[in-house]
């Protein structure tokens, strides 16, 4: 048996590449449901409270978990939300 050892930062390169070579070859699309974190980066906004604001003001979807604690955000709704507010060109 042989074993391999990588620096962390190397095993995470490592992880990154096989994700992105499975998804590459299975056909994987991006994840529905998206994180905080990840909705506010697709919305190109910083504060967490505007995040809250859009979910309020039902210009993007989301799930809630039964305890309340988790919530995710529909890829596809903010998407959809980019569309609406795009500008068409002169």
């Amino acid at each position: 048996m042989q074993v391999i050892c990588l620096e962390e930062p190397a095993f995470y390169a490592l992880v990154d590449q096989v994700v992105s070579y499975i998804k590459a070859t299975h056909q994987i699309v991006q994840d529905k449901w998206v994180d905080p974190e990840e909705a506010m980066k697709l919305l190109n906004i910083s504060s967490k409270t505007t995040l809250q604001k859009f979910r309020d003001e039902g210009r993007i979807r989301f799930s809630q978990s039964p305890d309340g604690y988790k919530i995710l955000y529909d890829r596809d709704s903010i998407m959809e939300w980019h569309e609406k507010n795009a500008k068409d060109r002169f």
